[in-house]
């Protein structure tokens, strides 16, 4: 029974890590249900970004802890019943030079590594590839301004409705989470991996927005003016994201969908997309589908 028992133990382990290094794998990229923290950082300046948030998370909790222990010494120990005569004092020179230094030594605390957070986000390092993302109502349009790519032309990319996600589920054999709804486009950006993507949002009517959460990027699309933004997809996959702006009435169906690849895949698929940009989208798809078919491989590997 004692054997028994472990071998279950040691099953249900590998079925909990296996449960993880899928996840991790294909579902980290896409909101989750009951999902109440950021997505995996697939970039390193959404790495930066956990880190700060568990950072500033401490702060903050040590300073609510704080202060609701003030408010119960209050409650418990100077109420009318506990301490029926009132102190008359007025000033305590000790408590207000503390109470002014305190926030300020915080405020520093937290101050440096925001700035230092802020200027990795801003300070953009030699593009391997620039990409121009166009929000329009409502949809995306990408183009490749490097010269080297410039042949692939512009990348129109349409949110697919139901029944469009229906038939690439059912060409392609792909699941719910592969084919996420709401979120799957028609012709998604590629971009090879561990390369330094600049990215130049604009729009070509009403503010649109640039939002991929995995990589930690958000900047605005606007009429008239180029803003710019950068990431370095550290892993191959698929990523979601989605308008953030309140730019009418179709606003929630314009996701942005980015397949980042290995560099040989990458070269492939855009020499395809030069000659052919239906054939190499179909190619995309084919890839995802077999990269979702090795990691439900591991997973029932983990679990026999």
């Amino acid at each position: 029974m004692a054997k028994v028992g472990r071998d279950a133990i040691s099953r249900l382990g590998a079925v909990v890590l296996a449960v993880m290094l899928a996840g991790g794998a294909a579902h980290a990229d896409q909101p989750v249900p009951w999902g109440i923290t950021f997505q995996d950082a697939a970039s390193p300046i959404m790495g930066q970004i956990h880190w700060f948030e568990g950072y500033t998370l401490i702060i903050i909790t040590i300073i609510t802890l704080f202060v609701l222990a003030l408010l119960l010494i209050v409650i418990f120990r100077f109420n009318a019943k506990a301490n029926p005569v009132a102190s008359k004092t007025s000033h305590n020179t000790m408590i207000e030079v503390v109470w002014t230094i305190v926030p300020v030594l915080i405020l520093v605390a937290i101050a440096f590594p925001s700035f230092r957070l802020l200027y990795n986000q801003t300070n953009i390092p030699e593009p391997d590839i620039t990409v121009k993302a166009t929000g329009k109502s409502w949809y995306w349009q990408y183009e490749y301004m490097d010269e080297d790519y410039a042949d692939a032309g512009p990348i129109i990319s349409n949110m697919l409705n139901e029944e469009q996600r229906a038939e690439r589920k059912s060409s392609y054999n792909l699941t719910d989470a592969e084919a996420p709804r709401l979120l799957t486009v028609d012709y998604p950006l590629v971009v090879p991996v561990d390369a330094i993507v600049h990215v130049l949002a604009t729009s070509s009517d009403v503010n649109h927005a640039v939002a991929m959460p995995a990589f930690g990027i958000k900047t605005d699309g606007i009429n008239g003016r180029l803003n710019e933004t950068w990431f370095r997809a550290t892993a191959p996959g698929v990523y979601y994201g989605q308008c953030s702006e309140l730019c009418g009435a179709n606003h929630a169906f314009m996701p942005l969908e980015f397949h980042v690849l290995p560099q040989e895949q990458f070269d492939e698929w855009m020499t395809m997309a030069k000659e052919d940009p239906d054939a190499a989208n179909d190619q995309l798809i084919r890839w995802h589908a077999e990269r979702s078919g090795i990691d439900t491989q591991k997973v029932a590997s983990l679990t026999n």
